[in-house]
C-alpha cells in the first residue's frame, strides 16, 4: 500500500463528522485561509510520511468507529493515496467524511483533469466544502467553522450533478 503525508491523527473524534471518527489530518494546503484552525498543515513539505497500511491497522483496532474523516490540510491534494485508503475504509463498512477548501463544483471541475479527485469524491459520504472565512466564523455550526461552508450529501450530489445539502 501507498504512503501519505500527514500532519497528525486523532484516533477518536466526535467533532469531525457523525459518531466516533478516526480523523486523518493530511499535510499540505493551497488555500491559506485567514484564521485557519490548522495552519501547521499548510506546508506541503511539513508533517511526516506514514504508510496507509499502518493507518488502516489502527482503524481496524477500534470497533467503536462510525467512520473516518479526512481533514487537513487539503485532502484533495493527495487524492491517489486517500482513494486507496478510502476503498479499504469502505470495505470495512465505515463511512467517509472529507473536508475541503474547494467547493463541490470546483472538485468536479478539478476531477476532469485529475480522475483521482473524482474517485475520492465518489467514495465520500459527506463533504464539508468551501474555504474557511473568518468573517463568517461561528461556534454554533455543526462540523464546520464558517457559515459559507456546506455539509453535503455526496452520493445525492453526484446523482443530481448539483450540491445537495445533508439534512440534519
Amino acid at each position: 500500500m501507498n504512503e501519505l503525508r500527514i500532519s497528525g491523527i486523532v484516533p477518536e473524534s466526535i467533532v469531525d463528522g457523525p459518531g466516533i471518527r478516526y480523523t486523518v489530518f493530511v499535510q499540505g494546503c493551497p488555500h491559506h485561509c485567514e484564521g485557519c484552525h490548522n495552519p501547521q498543515t499548510h506546508d506541503f513539505d511539513g508533517g511526516r510520511v506514514v504508510s496507509l497500511d499502518g493507518i488502516l491497522a489502527e482503524i481496524k483496532k477500534n470497533p467503536l468507529l462510525s467512520g473516518v474523516t479526512f481533514s487537513g490540510g487539503e485532502p484533495f491534494c493527495q487524492p491517489e493515496a486517500l482513494t486507496e485508503l478510502g476503498k479499504e475504509i469502505k470495505a470495512l463498512n465505515l463511512n467517509l467524511v472529507c473536508y475541503s477548501g474547494f467547493t463541490f463544483e470546483e472538485l468536479l471541475k478539478l476531477g476532469e483533469k485529475n480522475p483521482a479527485i473524482l474517485e475520492l469524491l465518489k467514495l465520500t459520504d459527506i463533504l464539508i466544502d468551501g474555504k474557511f472565512v473568518l468573517a463568517e466564523k461561528s461556534l454554533m455550526l455543526k462540523f464546520r467553522g464558517s457559515k459559507n461552508q456546506r455539509v453535503l450529501d455526496v452520493p445525492a450530489s453526484l446523482t443530481t450533478g448539483t450540491a445537495v445539502l445533508l439534512e440534519e
